[in-house]
């Protein structure tokens, strides 16, 4: 059976064929329209000396730098941290600064903080308050009595300038203004000093952004620290002082500086830290020091510290203390790790160029981390490294490390938390779940990738975290993809199309701490965006050079989303504002229609042609049912029985061609001027197959149509229409296509290969296919709580016979216990 496409038209000359839908025929109420193409430097900063209209630094553009000489101790038995700090502080603004800020991220856990005060009940801000009665989980139960047993948040004394005054200083929640003796003013610096100490979280206990780990089998603990001293609160040209309270979903922003830090620690502690380690012939031992020299060259990651030398260490604790002194140039943050649990393994990334040819990428972490951590670590560091250059700029650091700890995952400059480990097993040997593999990897890509975003590409992650977690998660995804694609990645326009749907979201471009789901709204919609902006829009190799232009542009500055949008657009030389205004400032979600599709027959004007076309398109009619059941039924017509009753017309019917139309066709060919005549010809000639296609937009997000044209001969052709045929009329156009007279149109479908996040496939299908889905059947079973199946310890399960059933009904019934409610 032959398909037909909608219904057949007729193209009557003069012809005329409009790409859209005339503006008179949009039904519009008056004050509610919204031009989707409209200049988006009406939402944007307007250009000046420090940000121009390419999205460029200005040529006044300036940052400040603050440069921090630290010395820091570790009370591992008290687990409290105390240091004291040299800060030199360079005003490279234009304007004359009375006072400074600083922040202090560990008074969030005061009792009295903005955070701890306005935390609400329910954790999940998806779901917003239930009618179901209230639980208390013991993870929240841990949480209140860790914090009612330990007095949170800095102790801060001693502030006083370069020679000794005091200063006064004012805390304001996570912030100190400490007021100069005297104004800073341009192109000067100023320098003061402070003592601080706090006591450590216990990360499991309270959930942060770094803390202790302790295990109980062993009485050890790992200390990932970071946040730890009172930093400078950056200030900017767009904003002044950066100075919101943090209330733990907005990250920072901070400046540049260059650090010398000196960290006592117990003496059998290990140090991971941002910088190079500047006393390694004190603090290494001759074998360490020579295993890491052949790291520089190794083909897989050497051990510094095994292992065997790990578990033997952290056996016995020590009284005797060792300082560590490392040196960070130009970076925005420090942070460090410590423990005697650490094993070590490390790989020199020969990167070339003349920056930083040698990065040392490292990996620190306990016995807990096992194979997992061996084979993929270290080894996820450096191809974050290769991929990401590519991208962005060389790596410019001396060192990249990946750290196990507490913390899932976060990110300071050359060194990353990441939480994934293995499991002991009654065998004594450790497993991994698939899943735990994948996290693992993942977390490190994404991880280290913020070193190059934010972490030298310093935006402002607290205002708007999605340029960080967005833009690194696209890369991630770019990476990761190149790891293993069979990897869910995440950040493919599919994976948005739910959130994009939903009526639960707020725009891109909302502060962080007013997001209400920061997974989406922050790392997958952006990322899914620039996937869509690179492989559907720009195509890579516009794409590409104009990313790389803003990272190199923005390199150890502070861009703004202006500017990002400005340099992608410059360098680009594609007009994106329609593309910035839909997916960044407004929740509208893709869901384009194809909803007709007509098949236009051209009229020759020839009576004799087109008298006969019409004819046969007459004689291919279904019949009616009613004269179908009356042959059907042998019925006899009148006709028949009376057949010796004739006239004209049972000779000719009404498409019999008269001289009278012939001779108008005549006078219609004479009328014709040269062009017209010659067109028609040609036209006539061709005899093409003119298919007018009708879209609607539902989801009121304007993009590209991808169009997936399949011809009755079986052979296929895709077709790109850029997003600007929606200028007019935002709703609802039309498309002429035209094809070849042996190439007719089977059937029609809008991103076959799901690449534009439309969020209702179905209507993209002309004529509707049958819906694909499934009848599962199933029995009911009882939750079993197990997420992830740690096949490599399962496989090694002996089959149980039919006399163990017993003890499987038992082993299933303990699965099923859940944690003690409250």
């Amino acid at each position: 059976m032959n398909f037909k496409l909608s219904k057949v038209a007729a193209i009557v000359l003069p012809i005329v064929f409009c790409s859209t839908v005339s503006a008179s025929a949009v039904q519009q109420t008056k004050g509610n329209y919204v031009d989707k193409f409209r200049q988006l430097d009406e939402i944007l900063p307007t250009p000046n000396v420090y940000r121009n209209a390419a999205g460029e630094p200005g040529h006044q553009y300036w940052q400040q730098q603050v440069d921090y000489d630290i010395d820091v101790k570790l009370d591992e038995k008290n687990r409290r941290l105390s240091g004291k700090q040299t800060v030199r502080y360079q005003n490279n603004s234009p304007d004359t600064l009375k006072y400074l800020w600083l922040q202090l991220d560990q008074n969030i856990y005061k009792a009295d903080s903005i955070s701890e005060t306005t935390r609400t009940f329910s954790s999940s801000l998806e779901s917003g308050p239930s009618s179901k009665p209230a639980k208390l989980g013991l993870n929240e139960l841990r949480r209140q009595q860790f914090l009612a047993d330990n007095e949170m948040g800095y102790t801060i004394s001693n502030v006083t300038d370069g020679s000794g005054k005091e200063l006064k200083a004012t805390i304001v929640g996570t912030l100190m203004r400490i007021d100069l003796n005297r104004p800073l003013k341009p192109g000067k610096d100023a320098e003061f000093t402070l003592d601080f100490a706090f006591n450590i979280a216990e990360e499991d206990a309270v959930g942060t952004r770094y803390g202790y780990e302790h295990f109980e089998e062993d009485g050890n603990d790992i200390f990932l620290l970071a946040q730890w001293f009172p930093r400078l609160a950056a200030y900017t040209d767009y904003e002044a002082w950066t100075n919101k309270e943090f209330l733990g979903s907005g990250e920072f922003t901070l400046e540049f500086g260059d650090y010398n830090v000196e960290i006592t620690v117990p003496a059998d502690h290990l140090v991971s830290a941002t910088g190079e380690l500047t006393n390694a012939k004190k603090v290494l031992s001759k074998t360490q020091l020579k295993r890491l020299k052949e790291a520089e060259t190794a083909k897989r990651p050497v051990f510094i510290v095994t292992e065997e030398e790990a578990i033997e260490n952290e056996k016995e604790g020590t009284d005797q203390v060792k300082t560590w002194n490392f040196s960070a140039k130009n970076v925005r943050d420090f942070a460090f790790a410590s423990s005697r649990k650490f094993m070590w393994d490390a790989r020199g990334y020969q990167q070339g160029g003349k920056e930083q040819p040698l990065v040392m990428a490292m990996s620190f972490y306990p016995k807990e981390g096992g194979d997992l951590w061996k084979k993929y670590s270290t080894e996820s560091v450096i191809h974050t490294m290769e991929v990401y250059s590519r991208f962005s700029f060389d790596y410019p650091y001396p060192v990249a490390q990946s750290v196990n700890g507490p913390v899932g995952g976060m990110e300071y400059p050359m060194i990353t938390f990441n939480g994934p480990r293995t499991e002991l097993q009654k065998d004594g040997t450790r497993t991994y779940t698939q899943a735990e593999k994948r996290f693992l990897i993942g977390v490190v890509i994404h991880e280290v990738g913020h070193i190059y975003f934010p972490m030298i590409v310093n935006s402002d992650e607290r205002q708007w975290t999605w340029m960080d977690e967005g833009l690194n998660s696209f890369l991630d995804g770019v990476a990761g993809r190149e790891w293993d694609p069979m990897i869910p990645w995440g950040v493919e326009p599919r994976d948005i199309v739910d959130y994009m749907k939903s009526q639960n979201q707020v725009p891109i471009m909302t502060q962080s701490d007013s997001v209400l789901r920061l997974g989406p709204n922050a790392y997958t919609k952006p990322a899914a965006a620039l996937n869509i902006l690179r492989e559907v829009i720009l195509g890579r190799e516009l794409f590409d050079f104009a990313f790389k232009e803003y990272a190199q542009r923005w390199k150890y500055k502070r861009p703004t989303p202006s500017d990002f949008f400005r340099s992608m657009e410059e360098a680009s030389g594609v007009d994106l504002d329609w593309f910035w205004h839909g997916w960044f400032y407004t929740t509208d979600h893709v869901d384009l229609s194809i909803d007709k599709v007509y098949k236009l027959r051209l009229d020759t004007k020839n009576p004799d042609i087109d008298f006969a076309r019409l004819r046969e398109e007459e004689l291919n009619k279904p019949l009616s049912l009613h004269v179908k059941r009356n042959r059907d039924e042998g019925k006899e017509l009148w006709i028949d029985k009376n057949k010796d009753i004739t006239d004209f017309y049972d000779e000719n019917d009404r498409f019999t061609v008269t001289n009278k139309e012939r001779n108008a066709y005549q006078k219609f060919l004479k009328g014709l001027k040269p062009w017209e005549k010659k067109t028609l010809e040609r036209a006539l000639k061709e005899d093409k197959n003119y298919y007018v296609m009708e879209f609607s937009n539902h989801g009121g997000l304007v993009m590209p149509i991808l169009l997936h044209l399949t011809y009755t001969d079986g052979t296929t052709e895709d077709q790109y229409i850029p997003a600007e045929i929606w200028r007019r009329n935002d709703k609802k156009v039309q498309k002429l296509i035209v094809t070849d007279k042996n190439k007719e149109l089977k059937e029609v479908t809008v991103d076959p290969s799901w690449e534009t996040a439309d969020v209702d496939i179905e209507n993209n299908h002309y004529p509707r296919r049958i819906i694909p889905s499934r009848i599962e059947v199933f029995k009911a079973k009882k939750r079993t709580g197990k997420v992830n199946r740690d096949i490599m310890q399962d496989i090694k399960t002996e089959l149980k016979k039919d006399d163990d059933k017993k003890e499987q009904e038992d082993k299933k019934d303990s699965d099923t216990t859940q944690e003690p409610q409250a």
